[in-house]
């Protein structure tokens, strides 16, 4: 090989070093394409002096090296008749992929993207959707409390249901509503209770219960309120007794031993005389 080419770096060594450390990606890619641009330079260069040697030319060429800007040198010669010409770096175009549409369940037209099926994988489109009556939307409370559901039937049974949240109308301090879609939402109560009959006997059982219930907090609050009542009419006597006594008699004669009782009481006094 010539002492020119011994001087000039290999571009398939070379590696691409930027001065501030942080390349981006298409500059990457241009560094690329420059370094296969050098290569494929620096084949057909070999493969013109192979071929040159072979026919017996002497003429001496004269590399000269360039600096690219892009991380290593690109050479050209210079007093040669033949000029060589750059090949361009062909890439494959990328295949076409087609779209993955989703039917709508109501109208059954494609569409690529909607509100329902981003946030509850429901396949309607947004010219279908109905927030007023068909998609409404129902707050996690409303949802046990009127299809009987518990947390479990909620959060556990698969699929869990999905939600959306949103900022407590009451009071945004709160934490914020889990809001359920209304379809789903009955959807999942058939799989608990399998009919509405189910579901309605569920809800009577509940009420019944709940008058009960009623009945029992009613009645002790009327206990409470007599025993209230009884505690306030009865006071105690808290005046000491004054005995009243009535006429001593005599006990025994030869001691001189008398008594006296109490007329209210009937407590007996007895003593003696001196």
């Amino acid at each position: 090989m010539d002492s020119a080419d011994a001087s000039v770096p290999d571009p398939e060594t070379q590696t691409p070093k930027s001065s501030s450390g942080d390349v981006s990606a298409a500059m990457r890619a241009q560094i690329e394409r420059n370094r296969q641009r050098a290569l494929m330079l620096r084949q057909a260069r070999l493969a013109s002096r192979s071929l040159t040697a072979l026919e017996g030319a002497t003429q001496a060429k004269v590399a000269k090296t360039i600096d690219s800007g892009a991380g290593f040198f690109i050479e050209e010669e210079e007093g040669g008749e033949e000029e060589h010409r750059v090949k361009n770096v062909v890439h494959q175009p990328a295949p076409v992929i087609e779209p993955d549409y989703l039917l709508c369940d109501d109208c059954s037209k494609p569409f690529m993207d909607s509100y329902l099926s981003n946030s509850f994988n429901l396949s309607v489109c947004d010219k279908c959707r109905d927030n007023e009556e068909k998609h409404k939307l129902i707050s996690r409370t409303e949802a046990k409390q009127r299809y009987l559901l518990k947390d479990c039937d909620l959060d556990r049974r698969e699929p869990p249901l999905k939600f959306i949240l949103r900022k407590n109308p009451h009071n945004p301090r709160w934490g914020d509503m889990k809001l359920y879609l209304k379809p789903q939402v009955e959807e999942r109560c058939m799989e608990v209770w399998g009919s509405e009959e189910a579901l309605e006997e569920a809800r009577e059982t509940r009420e019944e219960n709940k008058e009960v219930q009623k009945q029992k907090r009613f009645n002790k609050k009327v206990k409470e309120l007599r025993r209230a009542v009884r505690s306030s009419m009865w006071t105690k006597d808290t005046s000491v007794h004054q005995h009243q006594y009535g006429p001593e008699e005599l006990l025994d004669e030869e001691e001189d031993l008398y008594k006296k009782t109490c007329t209210t009481c009937g407590h007996e006094l007895t003593y003696e005389k001196m």
